[in-house]
């Protein structure tokens, strides 16, 4: 999922705003730092899934180009497929 750095911002805010509200967390350091941590650590994990997807999509394209183009393999299914199991071996959760 793309997600521009101001979504990014608001998604991080929403975050730290629930995680206050419902109890779940103290601030032991000022909020800008803590909200700053929060968007990093979203910017990665949505660098990391793209990263996987652009690796599936040349695996997949590699492994049909092996068996002679796969005429007739439902190629979304089987991009799903290569995803998931490259996400589990690199232990990214989807």
């Amino acid at each position: 999922m793309r997600l521009k750095e101001e979504q990014i911002g608001r998604l991080a805010e929403q975050v730290l705003m629930a995680l206050d509200h419902d109890g779940l967390m103290t601030l032991k350091v000022e909020r800008g730092k803590a909200l700053a941590a929060v968007k990093g650590a979203i910017a990665l994990d949505l660098r990391q899934e793209a990263d996987l997807e652009k690796d599936a999509e040349r695996l997949l394209e590699q492994t049909l180009r092996n068996m002679g183009g796969g005429g007739d393999i439902d190629k979304p299914k089987m991009l799903r497929m290569v995803k998931e199991k490259l996400a589990k071996e690199r232990k990214i959760v989807l």
